[in-house]
């Protein structure tokens, strides 16, 4: 499924598609903003999603060979819901 595909369910219940793809955008907007400050993101039923930075990592280029480090970097986790598959 896709953003399109949600906006398209949701004009459903809107009274057009613009409104819908303005809705969407602005609640992944809105969820992005959260987790760019740090706060955690907990939809009932579904699951959470919270911004955690790996750490300086040890790594290889493949085709070098060469040994080199991985600079830490933000990514983002989604933990399901204990509700999710029932």
């Amino acid at each position: 499924m896709t953003k399109n595909d949600i906006a398209k369910a949701l004009s459903k219940i809107l009274s057009s598609k613009k409104e819908a793809d303005m809705a969407v955008n602005k609640v992944f907007e809105e969820m992005l903003n959260s987790l760019k400050n740090g706060e955690k993101i907990i939809i009932t039923g579904f699951g959470s999603f919270n911004m955690f930075e790996t750490k300086t990592k040890r790594g290889r280029n493949p085709k070098t060979g060469e040994k080199l480090l991985i600079a830490p970097m933000k990514k983002i986790r989604f933990k399901q819901s204990k509700d999710f598959f029932e």
